[in-house]
């Protein structure tokens, strides 16, 4: 009899261990985020520090799988149809929030097919002109551009990119016409900006810095709602003469739709910890970021207020996906 008990406990105990939740040991493999860039830009840096990061505070491997294409939209569709277990992420960005607006169908819904994790940095750009140009304020800028309507040219790298929208809304805002010059990416843009083939570029920290102290450009302005510590000298947009302009880039962690609520928290633990980390704060200073480490409602709701803002932008400039 004793021995038949202990076949029925021993039976029980291992149906308890069959029902338990497949969350309870998580993460017991490897953790992949994908990236919907290619290596080597400001969104594949960021993903990969957090990820080391990540990988030391959970215990586990935490890898990138770089997935550019189409404007961000492989990769974004390659997370939405995962599994939703908390294995495949999405490093979310600016993209994701203008996509909805730029493509009139996309194959997932940027709300329903995702699960936010956590917002993890803001950042922003700067503008920039060529150190010999006349320009040297956003009053001045703006006083040009209307003085020559059309003529002055303001270079762009990426259809709906921050860096091409942040020209867009800057338009809108001051009332002024620029003459828009499209480029391949941010390199050949700043290269004409030296060559004096253009006269603006509301461009990435990461792709200016380094000139704006070199003085092979002269910067005027950030494009954020409140002053950057790291370059405390400079006026924002809104304070030197557009009231209320306001133009950043992020940075979101998203999984899956349907991921459990306990490993969304545990994930939005582990980020929340990384993006405090040293090797964060020299991130934030090289790349121009604001670590925000912010709860999955807190990126759904700033993901919505970008979605709309950006959408109104996009929709008066008649804005279309390349």
């Amino acid at each position: 009899m004793s021995r038949f008990l202990a076949s029925i406990l021993f039976a029980l105990a291992a149906l308890s261990c069959s029902l338990a939740p497949a969350s309870a040991a998580y993460p017991d493999r490897i953790i992949k985020i994908v990236v919907p860039f290619a290596p080597g830009g400001g969104t594949d840096v960021v993903a990969r520090t957090l990820a080391q990061e990540m990988a030391r505070e959970l215990g586990a491997s935490v890898i990138i799988e770089n997935k550019p294409g189409a404007g961000t939209i492989l990769g974004t569709q390659l997370v939405a149809a995962s599994a939703p277990d908390g294995y495949t992420l999405l490093m979310g960005t600016f993209a994701n929030a203008v996509n909805p607006s730029l493509n009139a169908k996309l194959p997932y819904d940027a709300h329903r097919d995702f699960a936010a994790v956590a917002l993890l940095a803001r950042s922003f750009n700067i503008v920039v002109v060529n150190p010999a140009s006349p320009i040297k304020s956003i009053a001045d800028l703006i006083a040009a551009a209307k003085a020559a309507p059309g003529k002055l040219t303001y270079g762009t790298y990426g259809t709906g990119t921050s860096a091409h929208l942040a020209g867009e809304l800057f338009k809108h805002m001051a009332g002024v016409d620029l003459a828009t010059v499209p480029y391949r990416g941010a390199a050949p843009a700043i290269t004409d900006l030296m060559g004096g083939q253009i006269d603006v570029i509301f461009t990435t920290v990461a792709s200016a810095a380094s000139l704006v102290e070199a003085g092979q450009l002269r910067a005027i302005a950030v494009t954020s709602a409140e002053r950057s510590p790291a370059f405390p000298q400079l006026p924002t947009v809104s304070e030197a003469g557009v009231p209320g302009y306001a133009a950043e880039a992020w940075y979101g962690l998203y999984a899956p739709a349907k991921t459990p609520p306990e490993i969304i928290d545990r994930l939005n633990r582990s980020a929340a910890k990384a993006v405090q980390s040293e090797a964060f704060k020299k991130l934030g200073t090289n790349e121009g970021l604001v670590m925000v480490a912010e709860p999955p409602a807190a990126l759904d709701r700033y993901f919505a207020g970008e979605e709309e803002r950006w959408r109104k932008v996009i929709q008066d400039a008649g804005i279309k996906a390349e």
